[in-house]
């Protein structure tokens, strides 16, 4: 119920700048210590940008969003594709991999720049628009948990998720690679936010293609490469990388 309670909540007012404001007293120190000292720099209040909540002793991280675009990166590396399909994934993510392999970002909404290497297409993943089994690399990570549930001003579709994963299985041509991230434990729906899988239900809607490898990220940020997904512990909210070929 707490947990429950925090979303709805959350939902509509920021946690971290509420608990943010016990740190006033460390900011105006710090803000005094500064000026005495600034010399010939100005610090007027009116500049003034208060960062409350960064002096941590480690940098912090999403394990699933550090983990899987890490992961993509590697095997691309090593794969070496002369060209490479993304449906959806972080746009950091595609940023950064579009510098080593052209690219094609493809996203229900588009992505609007311009960029060596990218080039950015408007579509739905429930109807991509490329011919069946011509993409010889393809990618989407932490995405297909995501359709039907109007998040991103999607249609509303309780069974989009599996239409999404046999729409991409439908591009993989022969001899091709698809690259798959999603949250893997209890399975579930928490709406509208995303859906939950149990790996077996993954491999069940990708039975055409071939599990080449598999990792995950477990409940505690850490990353478990090259592993069998029947050794999977049970999950809460984890998260599963899944490389198919056909």
């Amino acid at each position: 119920m707490m947990d429950f309670a925090k979303r709805w909540v959350g939902a509509v007012v920021d946690w971290r700048r509420l608990v943010s404001v016990r740190y006033l007293p460390r900011y105006v120190s710090d803000w005094l210590a500064f000026r005495r000292c600034a010399g010939s720099w100005s610090v007027a209040v009116a500049d003034s940008y208060p960062c409350l909540t960064d002096q941590l002793p480690t940098t912090p991280f999403d394990p699933h969003y550090f983990y899987q675009g890490n992961w993509l990166a590697r095997r691309l590396a090593e794969a070496k594709p002369r060209q490479h399909i993304d449906i959806g994934s972080s746009v950091l993510t595609v940023g950064v991999l579009s510098a080593h392999v052209p690219t094609i970002f493809v996203d229900y909404r588009p992505l609007v720049v311009r960029q060596s290497g990218l080039s950015c297409v408007a579509a739905d993943i429930n109807r991509l628009p490329f011919a069946d089994r011509s993409v010889a690399s393809l990618s989407c990570l932490h995405v297909i948990e995501h359709i039907g549930l109007g998040r991103y001003g999607d249609p509303i579709n309780a069974d989009g998720a599996r239409l999404a994963a046999e729409e991409l299985q439908r591009l993989v041509d022969q001899g091709g690679t698809l690259y798959l991230s999603t949250p893997i434990g209890r399975e579930r729906v928490c709406f509208n936010a995303h859906r939950v899988f149990a790996p077996p239900t993954i491999l069940s809607w990708f039975s055409q293609l071939q599990l080449k490898n598999f990792s995950f990220v477990s409940d505690d940020g850490k990353l478990h490469e090259d592993v069998s997904p029947a050794l999977v512990p049970e999950l809460d909210y984890g998260c599963g990388f899944f490389e198919f070929c056909r």
